[in-house]
């Protein structure tokens, strides 16, 4: 069987989950390699997963091979614990395996980021986005897709309070024509982006805003 080979990283997540999903029943793909922290995987012929000590990065990073890779690593400051854990998923990690696939020659990267990201925010999520975004760009990988989503939709494995109160009271507001720019979508929705326009082979970076992420999806 011959077709693309996918490497991801957060796929016990909302985005991440959905996109091993995708990948796996797409005739386009024929392996897709995760890598996680621990054992929580489909049974599937196509999928090699990894468990791996994302603190050494070291032991895995030759194995960030394949033709598209795919970030979608997050957590809240409250699972977390604290900042400095908070950054070292949202950023460090994820930044560590872009740095991989580009030592190993892997020539689309997607990543989720966020709609409020930006390296100069005074917030402390938004500025980890913020950094992620800008850093990852600078790799050299061929092409970057950059997804900026605002509230994520979905089945999580831990509830977010701050989304679950969120969620009705932006579908109301956008029902009535009010911050539709903050509307949310599904985890699925962005995976199906992110696949979209990773088989664009246009060179270079295209960051992706609410609006676009919901048209690429339907490509």
């Amino acid at each position: 069987m011959s077709g693309k080979t996918a490497v991801i990283i957060g796929a016990s997540g909302l985005v991440g989950s959905a996109l091993v999903a995708l990948l796996l029943a797409d005739d386009r793909f024929s392996k897709v390699i995760s890598f996680t922290r621990r054992a929580k995987s489909p049974k599937h012929d196509k999928l090699e997963a990894h468990i791996v000590d994302f603190d050494n990065h070291l032991s895995w990073q030759a194995d960030v091979k394949g033709d598209m890779a795919f970030s979608s690593l997050g957590t809240t400051l409250k699972q977390a614990g604290s900042k400095d854990a908070q950054y070292k998923v949202d950023y460090t990690y994820q930044f560590e395996f872009a740095q991989a696939a580009a030592k190993n020659g892997v020539p689309s990267y997607a990543l989720v980021s966020s709609a409020s990201a930006s390296a100069k925010s005074s917030m402390f999520y938004s500025r980890i986005k913020g950094e992620l975004d800008r850093d990852v760009q600078a790799l050299g990988i061929p092409r970057v897709r950059i997804f900026r989503p605002s509230l994520l939709l979905g089945a999580r494995e831990h509830e977010r309070l701050g989304e679950k109160v969120s969620a009705p009271l932006l579908a109301a507001v956008n029902a009535i024509g009010i911050g539709r720019k903050w509307r949310g979508i599904t985890g699925e929705t962005v995976a199906r982006a992110m696949i979209n326009a990773s088989f664009d082979e246009t060179p270079g970076t295209k960051i992706y805003t609410l609006d676009e992420v919901f048209a690429r999806a339907e490509v």
